[in-house]
């Protein structure tokens, strides 16, 4: 795995049941693709990258956010994601304590986003 120790120091700074969460959505995001990056943007928050943004971890109150930046075109067929669904960038999926996570669902659209990325990175900027 590609780990940034800044994430580590994100996920460690989150209540016990939130690392767990961060801790599974990190290891499925690795498991999409062995080459997926991590890196801190806007300040303090855990991304993951391949050819452009993959997801992203947000701690919060009472849950975690796992936003999927796949501009809203993966398809949702197991209905995982949780708002954003007119977002035109993210998507979202809300994560609550003693909430499993779809890990083969969640796993399948971060490959969709990986390929959509590698697509437009192939493709280039239209002119």
């Amino acid at each position: 795995m590609n780990t940034d120790t800044r994430v580590d120091d994100y996920i460690a700074g989150l209540p016990e049941w939130q690392q767990e969460i961060c801790r599974e959505v990190r290891r499925l995001v690795h498991e999409a693709d062995p080459d997926v990056e991590e890196t801190i943007k806007f300040t303090n928050r855990p991304y993951f990258v391949l050819d452009g943004n993959i997801c992203a971890l947000l701690g919060t109150k009472d849950h975690v956010n796992v936003m999927l930046y796949d501009k809203a075109i993966v398809p949702d067929p197991h209905n995982i994601i949780t708002s954003g669904h007119g977002n035109k960038t993210a998507r979202m999926i809300s994560v609550y304590r003693d909430q499993p996570i779809n890990a083969p669902a969640l796993v399948e659209m971060f490959r969709h986003i990986i390929a959509n990325n590698r697509q437009r990175r192939s493709v280039g900027p239209r002119r």
